[in-house]
């Protein structure tokens, strides 16, 4: 099977964009009437040109949506096991030369976190880690897996990208999911936004989602992370991504996140800018596109616009989010320590002993900003309000099963 990276580099992304630019109005109200689009199509839908026909494109998007998905927002939650990483990228708050304060929560203190969770709702949690093989290394993701699994049906996993055979064992353990952001499909800004470190390899991180599938995972997600380049050019890439797992790895769902970049630790700027209008533009051409592919929102957007884009698209939701290691009960506070630049590599090394921190600070630092601070129930209440149904678990695995746990079938689930 020939590898995304080889579909990549023959990509004709110049031609694509320039088809994006070259589309007139009268064009992209044609493509709308389809019932099947091509990467062409796509390129069509994304276009300036077809921002003049955002309303047909949101009506268009919303019936379709309705028709595949029913009137149900499926609701996660994130839990954060560790802010400890290797690699230093620019636009994050875990990046390792940043002086925060950081954490590794044990699988016990993880089941600390996810029963907080579960007693919100919860029975869909992904597991984010930061990538540092001193922490979360030697079983460490199985381990967490493993403890959470008996009482949270769903797990998937943000973590930095692994072999296929140290997947198996993750997804033995009872994780069925697994979501990697490429970041920037653009090789010139990824690699000045990845200075050193294991995420540097772009070949290496653009495979993942393939040796994901290998391993057993049924529930695969991307996205780009907008705001470090252009982001019809990144919509084209992840569009071409999609289409290819589709093709190749058919026997799992697809998820695509919409990420916009937030304001974090190192106070990164963004480098290009992505309007709130451009962005419901590009959720509808991504439903136009794959009729059947989960779009995710998450908490980075702020509550009004998020209540507006549900309706139009979206699937998948965040709600009551925390971006650091023990955010929702405190757990792992009497671990926490502080880091310079630099210093976390030294202490893989050949350290054992942090240096004492100022236990005035008591939180672990999160990886970005959140925007939408509104609690889960709140989260569920307007989705009601907005005529849908909210639901806090996947239930493909039992039903792919023919089995069904009575312990989590609750009338929340």
């Amino acid at each position: 099977m020939m590898s995304f990276v080889a579909e990549f580099n023959s990509l004709p992304l110049d031609s694509l964009f320039q088809r994006c630019l070259s589309t007139t109005t009268d064009m992209a109200r044609e493509i709308l009437g389809k019932s099947h689009l091509s990467l062409n199509n796509f390129a069509s839908l994304i276009s300036p040109a077809a921002s003049q026909l955002l309303e047909p494109l949101c009506r268009r998007s919303q019936a379709l949506t309705r028709q595949r998905f029913g009137q149900v927002i499926r609701l996660f939650a994130p839990l954060y096991l560790s802010n400890e990483c290797i690699n230093n990228c620019k636009y994050c708050g875990f990046s390792r030369d940043n002086p925060i304060l950081r954490v590794t929560l044990n699988p016990e203190e993880v089941l600390r976190e996810a029963r907080a969770l579960k007693e919100q709702g919860f029975r869909h949690i992904l597991l984010v880690s930061g990538e540092h093989p001193k922490f979360a290394s030697n079983g460490y993701m199985a381990d967490c897996v493993r403890a959470l699994h008996e009482e949270i049906p769903s797990i998937s996993l943000e973590i930095g990208p692994m072999e296929t055979e140290d997947y198996r064992p993750i997804v033995e353990a009872g994780a069925d999911g697994l979501v990697v952001y490429q970041e920037t499909y653009n090789r010139n800004v990824y690699a000045e936004m990845h200075t050193s470190g294991t995420k540097r390899n772009f070949d290496w991180r653009l495979e993942t989602p393939e040796r994901a599938y290998a391993a057993g995972f049924r529930r695969l997600g991307i996205g780009a992370l907008n705001g470090l380049a252009d982001w019809r050019k990144e919509a084209l890439c992840v569009a071409a991504h999609a289409d290819f797992l589709l093709r190749t790895c058919w026997k799992a769902q697809l998820t695509i996140s919409l990420p916009r970049l937030r304001p974090s630790a190192g106070e990164f700027e963004p480098l290009t800018q992505m309007s709130d209008r451009e962005l419901v533009q590009l959720i509808c051409a991504f439903r136009l596109m794959f009729p059947d592919v989960g779009l995710v929102l998450s908490t980075r957007e702020p509550p009004k616009l998020r209540d507006g884009l549900i309706p139009l698209g979206i699937t998948l939701i965040s709600a009551g989010s925390h971006t650091e290691p023990g955010g929702y009960t405190g757990a792992g506070k009497e671990k926490i320590h502080h880091t310079e630049r630099g210093r976390i590599v030294d202490l893989a090394a050949n350290a054992s002993e942090w240096e004492p921190i100022d236990r005035r600070a008591t939180n672990a630092t999160g990886q970005f900003d959140i925007a939408d601070d509104r609690t889960p129930q709140e989260v569920a209440d307007l989705i009601r309000r907005l005529g849908y149904e909210p639901v806090w678990k996947d239930w493909d695995a039992a039903l792919m099963t023919g089995t069904c746990n009575p312990q989590v079938n609750d009338k929340r689930a």
